[in-house]
């Protein structure tokens, strides 16, 4: 569904109509968390006028203290009722504008996450593509003790596709479908997932800047609609040692025009050579940029064999044991789904650093290894080693050094972002590596 370009007039008309009170202006810190100032609705012309200020030093990777003044500038294509704050009393709204952050002088500030993918789409538009995406994104419904706090007791003991009465989120995920459905999202489907208590919700593919939207305005309404309930939502990667954890795969497109510049229809497999070099560029680049699609230290937990999770350096048609699949349908549904990021990741700073690698990997014509039709996670080291299938970084430290070294996620993210990204992340490592866990407790404390 092509998101509505309203104008600013029909933005007033709507406010008037529906009774909104007042107008979230929502945007994006370096770590993908949503931060929203409210204005009450009489402000309604100061919004459309990009003139209502923020203080950037309060918000992670913004400004210092000396430069802090900035400006929400509301992308009104973006404008929505939250269904879930309406008063049914009273009749009254509340409304949600997602914004770029900008500078004093009206130029956008570097350090937006959103303004840099716009950056990057003008780059791939210079070389005559738009990019698709269509994420798959999963997450944990847990129960809340008697203070109201998350417990890790998941939601129900429901598998893959179960119904109810086994899967008792089948009504919250249908409430979650109503309201983003409302909200102007187009829901493909929605299921359990492998592990208890784990859900999934896809929504159809959008060009990457809708796309990116839709991941943090999801993620909001599931943890809203979760908290109505008394149960806490969880993106997570992996809140339970020892089952599935989750995934955001990512289902991604190039298009020229109205052409799908990933299929033909003459070639092996009817892939484009557009295509195979996009693949080719994704595997240079993925270790490089993997701290960035799998952000937390706790993403590494997930990305670990034994649980479905990819691994592993390779491609394939079909096999889900590869990094990378190629799902059946062809024509203007060619698509590569990558299948590493996860839920926590920020959206904007991780289709920025995918698509920067599949450019480069067109630019440079990066020709991709031969695909593996064999069950990666049933090879040994030697045969792995033979298929020269390298593996993801172990760790987020291990992650951080790669990222480090790399100009390509340089070039993605743009130097403010890239030094400050480093900066917050290397200090979460420090505290990661000094705490002292409970399994060193376990493990250590009566036996030495």
């Amino acid at each position: 569904m092509a998101r509505k370009e309203y104008t600013a007039e029909e933005i007033k008309k709507i406010v008037k109509e529906k009774k909104v009170e007042f107008i979230k202006l929502q945007f994006c810190d370096i770590n993908g968390q949503v931060k929203n100032m409210s204005v009450p609705a009489t402000q309604l012309e100061k919004v459309l006028n990009n003139e209502c200020m923020l203080d950037g030093s309060s918000i992670k990777g913004f400004r210092n203290i000396e430069t802090s003044d900035m400006y929400f500038y509301p992308d009104l294509s973006t404008f929505t009722l939250l269904p879930f704050r309406e008063d049914k009393n009273t009749g009254t709204n509340v409304a949600r504008l997602i914004c770029d952050i900008h500078n004093p002088d009206g130029t956008p500030f570097e350090g937006d996450p959103r303004s840099n993918l716009k950056r990057i789409l003008k780059k791939a538009k210079d070389l005559g593509y738009t990019m698709n995406v269509g994420p798959e994104c999963e997450f944990f419904l847990f129960k809340r003790d008697e203070n109201g706090y998350p417990t890790t007791q998941t939601h129900d003991h429901a598998g893959y596709y179960d119904v109810a009465s086994y899967d008792m989120g089948e009504n919250l995920r249908k409430e979650i479908i109503r309201t983003i459905t409302a909200m102007g999202f187009d829901v493909e489907a929605s299921h359990h997932e492998v592990s208890d208590g784990q859900h999934e919700i896809d929504f159809k593919y959008e060009d990457a800047l809708t796309s990116a939207d839709n991941i943090i305005t999801f993620r909001y309404v599931v943890k809203a609609i979760a908290s109505k309930h008394n149960v806490h939502a969880t993106f997570m990667p992996k809140p339970i040692y020892g089952i599935n954890g989750s995934g955001m795969h990512c289902n991604i497109s190039l298009f020229k025009g109205s052409k799908n510049a990933f299929y033909d229809s003459k070639r092996a497999h009817e892939l484009s050579e557009v295509a195979l070099h996009a693949i080719g560029g994704l595997l240079d680049h993925v270790k490089q940029f993997t701290a960035i699609t799998n952000p937390l230290v706790n993403s590494y937990k997930r990305i670990v064999p034994g649980f479905e999770a990819p691994v592993y350096l390779a491609w394939s048609l079909a096999n889900r044991s590869a990094l990378i699949r190629i799902p059946a349908k062809r024509g203007n549904a060619t698509r590569v789904e990558l299948r590493s990021p996860d839920p926590s990741c920020n959206p904007y700073l991780a289709l920025a650093v995918i698509l920067e690698s599949i450019l480069d990997g067109i630019t440079k014509k990066t020709k991709p290894p031969l695909d593996v039709d064999k069950n990666i996670f049933k090879m040994d080291d030697k045969e792995r080693k033979r298929a020269k299938i390298e593996t993801l970084p172990g760790s987020l430290h291990e992650a951080l050094l790669l990222m480090k070294k790399s100009q390509i996620v340089k070039s993605a993210l743009g130097e403010h972002i890239f030094k400050e990204f480093m900066q917050t992340k290397l200090k979460e490592w420090d505290g990661y590596r000094t705490a002292v866990t409970k399994y060193e407790l376990d493990m250590y404390l009566e036996r030495y």
